[in-house]
């Protein structure tokens, strides 16, 4: 009986143990490298490292040319439609990366920025959950040297008046610009 007794009790702190370990291995796996990449869903991915921190000095010098796609939803009214255009949009994307740079333009081979806005559209019937419907849209950004990606960085805005889209734009530039 005290073996029972004993075998079950040992269950049990094995359970509790395990518990606890995966709780606090997923609050790890949650946490996201740049602080503001935890404000909405964000997804980013390294490529090659060992083109970085040229990759960054082309930014950071004006050296980079801008390449833009908004994609307004086909199945609602587009809200986006209203708000923001390829001009606004790129417009806004210079301002921000003018907050970073650090140095004149030089004459190196320039980086390539591939900027898609996508509007949500929540009357696709192709949806399946209601988490799909949830945000406003999303922005990605590629970065590439020669035709090669480097990083590339998405991540969602919420607002459908696109209020917060300037900050989801300056969180992904800041992503980019404090890689090592």
């Amino acid at each position: 009986m005290t073996r029972v007794l004993y075998f079950f009790l040992a269950l049990f702190i094995v359970a509790i143990s395990y518990g606890v370990y995966t709780q606090v291995t997923k609050e790890s796996i949650k946490s996201k490298r740049v602080v503001c990449q935890n404000k909405t869903t964000t997804f980013e991915r390294i490529y090659s490292k060992q083109n970085i921190q040229k990759a960054k000095k082309l930014l950071l010098t004006s050296n980079y040319d801008l390449h833009l796609t908004i994609d307004y939803s086909k199945y609602m009214p587009s809200n986006l439609k209203t708000i923001i255009n390829k001009e606004k949009l790129e417009t806004m994307i210079k301002d921000i990366i003018s907050n970073y740079e650090d140095t004149n333009k030089s004459s190196e081979n320039n980086l390539q920025i591939d900027a898609y806005l996508y509007e949500n559209d929540k009357e696709d019937k192709g949806k399946k959950s209601k988490k799909a419907k949830l945000y406003a849209g999303y922005i990605v950004f590629e970065f590439k040297l020669n035709n090669k990606s480097i990083y590339k960085i998405q991540t969602d805005y919420m607002h459908l008046d696109a209020s917060d889209l300037e900050d989801r734009i300056n969180c992904s530039i800041k992503s980019f610009v404090s890689l090592k």
